[in-house]
């Protein structure tokens, strides 16, 4: 496949939510119209450039993997087509959590981290559904739990609050800053 880009970014070796930050910042040196590769090599980067693309009205136009680096292509959105950035509302920081988890509270913590992620440390009973999975599986999720979304650092959770939200997920709270600094119970259980 040969696509004809006006900038590259290298985002290689760089983790959540660093590829979607560069990403960010890149796109507004470029102008609209124009077309950025994204290279990366966090395997969740492919549904935070999606996800983050639908939400400000940039058109995420595919991922090509050659070897270990995905390459992610996004046209910059014109001034019609933009949407201004948003974010969930709702959040719910993590000594907050902690607290509703030691008291029994009932809440649903849905981790949208990816498979890997999650194998290597989740909070007890959280329910693992990737953000680039979520759009096809949120129909596993019941719309009357509170849900408590997580990621590793509340950007991928921060996204998949705002697309239940749409579906009509009322009850919903953004955890943040996530996995990367919770200090409470872990299972590292697949």
């Amino acid at each position: 496949m040969d696509v004809t880009v006006n900038r590259v970014l290298d985002a290689k070796g760089l983790a959540c939510p660093m590829p979607i930050v560069k990403t960010k910042k890149e796109m507004t040196n470029l102008d609209p119209g124009k077309v950025m590769e994204i290279q990366a090599t966090d395997k969740g980067s492919t549904a935070d450039i999606k996800a983050w693309a639908d939400s400000t009205g940039n058109q995420y136009l595919g991922t090509v993997e050659d070897g270990d680096t995905l390459k992610h292509y996004l046209r910059k959105a014109t001034a019609e087509e933009e949407k201004p950035e948003k974010s969930h509302p709702h959040v719910v920081n993590l000594e907050d959590l902690q607290k509703e988890i030691e008291g029994n509270e009932k809440i649903t913590i849905l981790d949208v981290r990816e498979p890997a992620e999650y194998a290597f440390g989740h909070i007890p009973g959280a329910v693992n559904i990737p953000l680039g999975e979520l759009e096809k599986r949120f129909e596993e999720l019941n719309k009357d739990d509170h849900l408590h979304i997580i990621c590793r650092t509340g950007s991928r959770s921060d996204l998949a609050a705002q697309n239940l939200t749409e579906k009509g997920f009322q009850n919903i709270k953004n955890v943040v800053p996530g996995m990367k600094e919770w200090t409470g119970s872990v299972d590292k259980s697949h």
